[in-house]
This record gives C-alpha cells, sequence and structure tokens, in this order.
C-alpha cells in the first residue's frame, strides 16, 4: 500500500501561479486579511520555519513571520488542482482511495515498491507540477505513517520488521487515529509511548475506554490493520457550517440568533446529499481561543429544517455562555448503518 501525501499543498498551488513567492514565506487562510479573524489553512515549509502551522489565528501567524505573504483561500483552485492529481494516480495499475485534496491511498501489486512509488512522484510532479511525498507500508497505518517520514519530496518504507524500531519509542499521539486528549488518557495509565500501548492489557484498556475501543488502540501500536484500499465512493459523515465573528458576540439572543442562520445556511448541504440526519452538534470557541462542542442526538431521523435548528438550540444550551464568542459552528451527522 502506498499513501501519497501531497507536500504543502495550497500553499504549493498559490507559488505556481504566483512564482515571485517561490522562496518566501507563504500563508493561506481567510481572506487573506492577517489583521482580521481567522485561521491558517496552511503554510508552506519557509513559513513554517517560523512557528507557522495550521489552525493556528492569522494575527499569530503575523506576529511569528512578519513578512510572510498572505493570501486568501480559493477553495476551487485547490479542487481543481487535486482532481489533476488524482487522474494522475489513476494511470497507474490499483486502486486509488481518496482521503482529501491532498492525499490518498493506492493499493499495489509489484516486487518493487519503493521504485513503483518514486514513478508515481515523478508522474505526479510532471503532470502537475507538484510534489509529493510517498508512503510506502504493508498496511495503511504503516503507509500513512510513512509519508510523514518522507516528507518533503521523499519515499519511506515502514512495514512489519521495522515498525517498533521506528515506532515504538514515539508517544502514542504519533498514531494515526489518537488525538491528544486520548494521549493523555494514556499517559494517566501509565502508557506513554507505542510500545508501552502494545504491550498493554486489553482488559485494562476495555475498563478504560470501553468493550471496543480499547483493543482497538492497543491493535494501533502494533501497526496491524486488516482494512483493504478501496475505490468506493466516499460517503460522508456529516456536513456542517461555521463562521468567525470579527467581533466577539455577548448577547445570548444574539448567540442563538447567529446559530439559527448557520443552521439554516447547513440545509442547502444537508438537501443535496438527501439523507436524515440523527445527531447535531455545535461547536462554540470563546475568546481568546478555547473551543469547546456539544451534540445532540435527535428523536429521529429527519432532513426537516426545523429540527435540525431546535437540535442545535438545544446543544447550544449545553454551554455556559459566560464568556465571549468569537466562533460558532453546527454540523449534521448522518444516519449510517452503524446506528441503531
Amino acid at each position: 500500500m502506498l499513501h501519497v501525501d501531497l507536500d504543502e499543498f495550497i500553499a504549493a498551488v498559490e507559488v505556481l501561479r504566483r512564482p515571485e513567492l517561490k522562496d518566501q514565506p507563504v500563508v493561506v487562510g481567510g481572506d487573506g486579511d492577517p489583521t482580521k479573524r481567522g485561521v491558517v489553512s496552511t503554510a508552506n515549509y519557509v513559513a513554517r520555519e517560523f512557528g507557522v502551522h495550521s489552525g493556528m489565528p492569522l494575527r499569530t501567524a503575523l506576529k511569528r513571520c512578519p513578512r510572510a505573504v498572505f493570501l486568501p483561500v480559493d477553495a476551487d483552485t485547490y479542487l481543481g488542482a487535486s482532481r489533476e492529481v488524482m487522474d494522475t494516480l489513476r494511470t497507474f495499475p490499483g486502486v486509488v482511495q481518496e482521503l482529501g485534496w491532498d492525499e490518498a491511498f493506492m493499493g499495489i501489486e509489484t516486487d518493487e515498491p519503493e521504485a513503483f512509488a518514486r514513478d508515481v512522484q515523478s508522474r505526479v510532479l510532471a503532470r502537475t507540477r507538484l510534489w509529493c511525498s510517498v508512503g510506502v507500508g504493508d498496511t495503511r497505518m504503516r503507509a500513512k505513517l510513512a509519508s510523514g517520514y518522507a516528507k518533503p519530496r521523499g519515499v519511506y518504507r515502514l512495514d512489519r520488521t521495522s515498525w517498533f524500531e521506528v515506532m515504538g519509542a514515539q508517544t502514542t499521539d504519533a498514531l494515526w487515529g489518537i488525538g491528544s486528549k486520548t494521549a493523555h488518557k494514556l499517559e494517566a495509565m501509565g502508557i506513554r509511548t507505542v510500545d508501552q500501548l502494545a504491550a498493554a492489557s486489553e482488559g485494562s484498556l476495555a475498563n478504560g475506554f470501553g468493550p471496543r475501543t480499547g483493543p482497538w488502540l492497543r491493535q494501533l501500536a502494533t501497526g496491524e490493520d486488516d482494512a483493504e484500499v478501496t475505490d468506493a465512493p466516499h460517503i460522508a459523515r456529516g456536513h456542517g457550517r461555521e463562521r468567525t465573528f470579527q467581533q466577539d458576540l455577548t448577547d445570548p439572543a444574539e448567540i442563538r440568533a447567529e446559530l439559527s442562520r448557520l443552521a439554516g445556511e447547513l440545509m442547502e448541504d444537508i438537501r443535496k446529499e438527501g439523507r436524515p440526519v440523527v445527531r447535531v452538534v455545535v461547536k462554540v470557541r470563546f475568546a481568546p481561543f478555547t473551543t469547546k462542542s456539544r451534540q445532540v442526538k435527535l428523536p429521529a431521523p429527519t432532513t426537516e429544517a426545523f429540527d435540525i435548528e431546535d437540535g442545535a438550540l438545544r446543544a447550544l444550551d449545553r454551554f455556559d455562555l459566560d464568556r465571549p464568542v468569537r466562533l460558532l459552528g453546527v454540523k449534521g451527522e448522518f444516519l449510517v448503518s452503524s446506528d441503531p
């Protein structure tokens, strides 16, 4: 399996159409004005050397790198570039599974996977002028992590024989699927590294995380994964809308009105999808930059605007609106086969 990951994708696309920006720090986010509220969508490697990274407030990025060139998000252009890359991947024998604009798995049969990966890299560069890094693995987990070691512009192989040598001493949040909250909870149980997680008792993990999640976490630490690369169309688990406010909201009535407006905008996406919503998730970012979310399960699957807005407002009621609000978001999660 290969994991193809485009290097600094959005910033690289911008530099292609603005060659004069080569070797300059480039930051893409919001409407391109770093004095306004918004977050970094991506930064090129030059900007990252100054500590700028995705998800950072634009104003913080400006402080860290005052000489950076800030550009607005141009989603249509990035989508077009992504399609060109994915079409190029499909010229190879094998299965391509898109993971997003800038990454994909490839399931291939070859005796020389590193050479195959370099062919992929070369053809993508020749056809799109974009560099990618390619991870080679015997499972999707290993291929995904290998591409991180391949960056930038490289090929790296990670398989069963090298897994613990490379990953064993890493902290658990280095694994694909474990975030900071889970890593902190594991550390509280005395489990800090991948080696320790792989050796942990499934019983103790089940007690701490549940009968399904606990054993799954231990499996992540072994690098084993029986999932196959598939070219089946991606089925969205949900759609969401969010908005950052240039002035903090402090009036609860105004916050509710803005959330209702967002829920109304979300209905456009839900109607296009044509699938019923079972849960509504509301995200609130309080000033200065603390983000929390709450969710509500709806009484029955629905595509009715009133029910979804009502669910959003009930989720909002679970927040203590005792601080200024700088961002609101609402997401509708669809009915999936695993739902009861």
